[in-house]
């Protein structure tokens, strides 16, 4: 069962110099391979997959997967940000030619003819979002090192998109995205060391580190988040508690719920677009 806070993101969306170009990168990040709607469903697998034994197991599979669900809200948000900031040469031309107008200006044709200048399931060129990159094998351990890879190639894709843009933002958006990344990482590690993995598993670890890390939130690069409206306690369990398995930092508990402070706050649609909702027989 999941619930929904409405009006409130888990971390704040603000653009400074709307890019439609760069929304159609971050479009990378919702439904590529590397994306956050990958790892969503295949922490949601993985946890229907998980007997009653492993319950532990199962609820933090659950929470990060509900965590990555308010990713995309964030990502989704920043494109239509983004895209508000379209040119006034392809607004203006978006009832002729707007798929030539909206190519040549670096946007995402399919942003403009099916979606109204918002996001969409879709990576950066504009393929749709495949199930097949998700891994829930049903074991546990297997599962967790698929998990450490899928967080590492997300955490890369974060790092380059922060370097593709000047918008500071973007950036401030991108950092939180990176440093929960990290988390995500180090989390599942502690979870096969609490399976009892040897501890020489750790000499060879798909985790770039090359990304600097005081451009990484440090308040959110170590905290497990919980996503449950029942706000439980900290479970005191190794990826909520002590050293963090790349030993940079101390693993934290905090509650997804004492975060939510800002709303999407979009713009109104762009009247060419088409998107109000009209009473029938209303002609203004």
């Amino acid at each position: 069962m999941f619930y929904h806070d409405n009006g409130k993101l888990q971390y704040e969306v603000e653009v400074e110099e709307p890019n439609p170009e760069f929304a159609k990168m971050l479009q990378q990040a919702i439904g590529g391979v590397e994306g956050e709607m990958r790892v969503a469903l295949q922490y949601l697998f993985q946890a229907w997959a998980l007997p009653q034994k492993h319950s532990e197991y199962r609820h933090a599979l659950l929470e990060t997967a509900a965590e990555e669900l308010g990713h995309i809200e964030m990502l989704a948000t920043a494109v239509a940000k983004n895209l508000e900031g379209a040119p006034v040469e392809l607004r203006n031309q978006m009832g002729q030619d707007s798929a030539v107008s909206a190519a040549m200006n670096g946007m995402q044709p399919r942003q403009v003819l099916s979606s109204g200048l918002h996001a969409m399931p879709v990576d950066s060129n504009g393929v749709p979002f495949n199930g097949s990159c998700i891994v829930a094998s049903g074991n546990l351990a297997a599962d967790m090192y698929a998990n450490v890879m899928a967080e590492s190639t997300g955490r890369l894709l974060a790092t380059r998109l922060w370097e593709m843009t000047d918008d500071d933002g973007m950036k401030d958006m991108l950092s939180y995205l990176i440093a929960r990344d990290t988390m995500h990482q180090n989390q599942w590690l502690a979870l096969l060391q609490d399976l009892g993995d040897p501890d020489d598993m750790f000499d060879h670890l798909p985790v770039p580190d090359s990304f600097p890390d005081e451009m990484e939130q440090q308040e959110f690069n170590y905290s497990f988040m919980s996503t449950d409206i029942n706000e439980p306690d900290d479970p005191q369990k190794p990826w909520t508690q002590g050293e963090s398995v790349d030993g940079e930092g101390s693993f934290s508990f905090i509650r997804e719920k004492d975060l939510g402070k800002t709303e999407p706050n979009l713009q109104p649609p762009n009247e060419k677009a088409h998107n109000e909702v009209k009473e029938q027989g209303d002609d203004d």
